[in-house]
């Protein structure tokens, strides 16, 4: 039977069985990846997988479960147990599903515009001339001598799930993803061996850039961690720069959710209407940009998916609360989780601030670290570059940018023009006052 058929009649044995709602997802999809190094094919590999997802409300208790064997007995053998495992929790009235009236679509597949048609036909051979073309990229830089290991990804899926919930939703999704990467390793002396990676996904292959980009990138990005070190600790003016801004601003993300309001763990509790950053920082979540990694029709609760603002000249205008935590706090439900975050770029480069700045760290990656919710503190590894008036000064390594995400955000001076779209976080660059670095 198709997926959507499959989903229906779950959700009806769920409710033969005593559930009272029932909310059932399917989902299948194709991978195939490559991989060649040293001009030779190192890897192929090709997946296809099945899933289903199954949320239950019996007698007021509340349980998720998930199976990949879609056999028809064993579908049955999965509810029955799945029923019966939820009769022994602790009730959660909260967790009733969300009127009818309050869910759908919030923008066509055609605005959408997830699938590349195209996959369906693709052969194999054209996955073989891509990673080729990117090899021969690699082979043909400049400085190729100085790469001591260089290995080329390619990379595509189709994806295909429907939703069925027994409020009368339901609703299909299809999509395709394409990636294209480069991992170089170079030598020099003393023996160390810096790494750079560079990868972009896309959901239509033509958007992916070209082999020669990626493979220029992926060397630069090598080339400026040969001799890095530290500097001295201190407070230093900080370009992060686009590709990486999602770090740093991702420390908010946890904060933001009606979890850890209702556990007591966020940092932002009854800050809703405060400035907790610069006037010049605005975030949106907008599930509704057209071939958006984080684009999507509908939310985890099947909502309505609509652009929402979460920080706006600085204030916190909204938290993700889905359903279950809008019962249990009492406020309204916005939704549960981000789709893409787009932050407001500015009108200068990063190259024209950094001209008119005497001295700055440009952080291009990070290198594990932590943060704490309850706090807003954060401490994290870097790799960058030192810059004088948009000179490379030096180039750092073994430091780490630390402090607490409101104060840093209040710093922000101005974002940059450079919006990075390959990415759920459509950040541009961003220029702060006075970070604190730890280095020697």
């Amino acid at each position: 039977m198709s997926i959507l058929d499959l989903a229906r009649s779950t959700v009806e044995r769920a409710r033969a069985l005593g559930a009272e709602e029932v909310s059932v997802s399917v989902s299948r999809s194709t991978e195939l990846s490559l991989m060649r190094r040293a001009g030779k094919l190192e890897q192929a590999t090709q997946a296809t997988s099945r899933g289903l997802s199954l949320a239950l409300l019996v007698d007021d208790r509340f349980s998720a479960h998930s199976t990949s064997d879609l056999r028809p007995e064993a579908v049955a053998e999965f509810l029955a147990r799945a029923v019966a495992a939820t009769r022994v929790l602790e009730p959660e009235p909260e967790r009733r599903q969300p009127p009818l009236v309050e869910c759908g679509r919030g923008a066509t597949e055609a605005e959408l515009d997830a699938f590349d048609a195209g996959h369906a036909t693709l052969p194999v051979e054209a996955r073989r001339v891509a990673g080729e073309a990117l090899e021969a990229a690699v082979d043909a830089l400049p400085n190729r001598a100085q790469v001591l290991s260089a290995t080329v990804h390619i990379g595509d899926s189709s994806d295909e799930s429907v939703r069925v919930m027994s409020n009368g939703f339901e609703g299909a999704r299809s999509s395709t993803g394409f990636g294209a990467g480069v991992e170089l390793t170079l030598e020099e002396p003393g023996g160390r061996r810096p790494e750079a990676t560079s990868w972009y996904s896309s959901l239509h292959r033509a958007d992916l850039p070209g082999p020669a980009f990626i493979a220029d990138e992926a060397w630069r990005k090598a080339a400026e961690r040969l001799g890095s070190k530290p500097i001295a600790s201190g407070r230093y003016p900080l370009l992060l720069q686009n590709q990486v801004a999602g770090r740093i601003l991702g420390v908010l993300g946890g904060p933001l959710s009606g979890g850890e309001l209702h556990q007591q763990r966020s940092f932002l509790a009854g800050r809703q209407g405060t400035a907790i950053g610069n006037a010049a920082l605005t975030i949106l979540d907008v599930p509704n940009i057209r071939r958006g990694l984080g684009s999507r029709p509908w939310d985890g609760d099947a909502l309505v998916a609509r652009p929402m603002p979460v920080i706006e000249a600085g204030v916190l205008k909204n938290y993700y609360v889905n359903t279950y935590y809008s019962r249990k706090l009492g406020v309204p439900v916005t939704t549960g989780g981000r789709s893409n975050w787009v932050v407001s770029p500015g009108s200068r480069s990063p190259a024209e601030i950094l001209r008119d700045t005497p001295r700055c760290i440009v952080v291009t990656g990070f290198l594990g670290g932590n943060s704490n919710g309850l706090t807003g503190d954060f401490s994290f590894g870097i790799q960058g570059l030192l810059m004088e008036h948009g000179e490379v000064a030096a180039h750092l390594g073994e430091m780490n940018v630390s402090g607490n995400i409101e104060e840093v955000l209040k710093r922000l001076v101005e974002p940059a023009s450079d919006v990075w779209e390959w990415s759920g976080t459509r950040s541009p660059s961003l220029f702060f006052d006075e970070v604190q670095f730890s280095g020697t």
